[in-house]
């Protein structure tokens, strides 16, 4: 059976729930899904699904699998429609989001470039730190960082994004510099609010288990670019993103501490609806987005945010 004929399956099961929805896309007998579903998983040797009569929910593998063909099929698609497109100019009207703080720094100084490239393009940007509906609200495309959750829409992972404790070198002539995580009980730690989406605290892998930090000092704020300035003014230590305070780290405005106990990265994303073929604007934009992230040197500006 066709491996690619496989993936494209699990994909329409997994993000239509359940194997009559997905047969009915391709006006076959669910049967027919089910045989391609479970030559796939002999295939890779690990259960992709659970399947009850009522209920299909994805294994933490399939859920992996999951991201991974998605984005396998809209690199493909996205390949494929640039190849036939020639060239062609991007028209029409791009709706886009991201968090406010990364889309001041990495989504909104990108669209000038981007539009001098399609000038036949319309864009309104959002920056929002709620999570927007995009199919309901009837966006293109979002930029998220972190963790996603289960959805039926489309993500791509763009770059990765650690998490790192920095503080500036004034405070850590002054204080010291921490050794270990249980030594942040000892210091002035620079928190977001607990009204705040950061609830489970900073995050560390210690002897291979997660531990999460939520001591704080005398300064918390709900405004994550607070906390930035307030840790270059030599206030204590904060736990930021990696795209936040690496040209700050790279300039010695801050100094990172605690690598040795970082937690995994998360990802960078472009998000859209699931559709069976984007609008030639928004691949273009996914792609001129993946050609500045992919190149670990833009993450590393100094100066002015990138």
């Amino acid at each position: 059976m066709d491996r690619f004929t496989q993936i494209e399956t699990f994909v329409a099961v997994a993000t239509r729930g359940s194997f009559t929805a997905a047969a009915a896309l391709e006006d076959v007998a669910p049967a027919v899904i089910g045989r391609r579903i479970d030559a796939l998983e002999a295939r890779l040797g690990v259960r992709l699904m659970h399947r009850t009569t009522r209920k299909l929910t994805l294994t933490p593998e399939g859920q992996n699998y999951l991201e991974d063909c998605q984005r396998i099929l809209a690199e493909l698609a996205g390949a494929e429609s640039l190849v036939s497109a020639g060239g062609a100019q991007a028209s029409g009207h791009l709706r886009l989001t991201a968090p406010a703080g990364f889309g001041r720094r990495h989504v909104a100084p990108l669209l000038p470039g981007f539009l001098a490239q399609h000038p036949q393009l319309r864009v309104s940007l959002n920056l929002a730190d709620r999570v927007i509906d995009l199919v309901h609200e009837g966006y293109d495309c979002a930029v998220r960082v972190g963790d996603l959750p289960d959805s039926s829409l489309v993500s791509q992972r763009l770059a990765d994004n650690r998490r790192l404790v920095v503080a500036a070198p004034a405070y850590l002539a002054r204080a010291g510099t921490p050794q270990h995580p249980r030594e942040l009980l000892q210091h002035e730690c620079l928190m977001l609010s607990s009204d705040a989406s950061q609830t489970r605290g900073w995050a560390f892998r210690i002897d291979g288990q997660m531990h999460y930090h939520r001591q704080g000092g005398r300064l918390d704020c709900s405004d994550g670019q607070v906390l930035h300035e307030w840790c270059l003014q030599g206030l204590g230590l904060a736990w930021r993103s990696s795209w936040e305070v690496a040209g700050d780290c790279q300039a010695g405005r801050l100094v990172s501490v605690l690598d040795a106990f970082a937690a995994p990265p998360n990802g960078i994303y472009a998000v859209t609806p699931e559709r069976s073929l984007q609008p030639l604007r928004v691949r273009l934009w996914v792609e001129h987005l993946r050609a500045h992230y992919a190149r670990s040197e833009y993450w590393l500006r100094t100066g002015s945010p990138a």
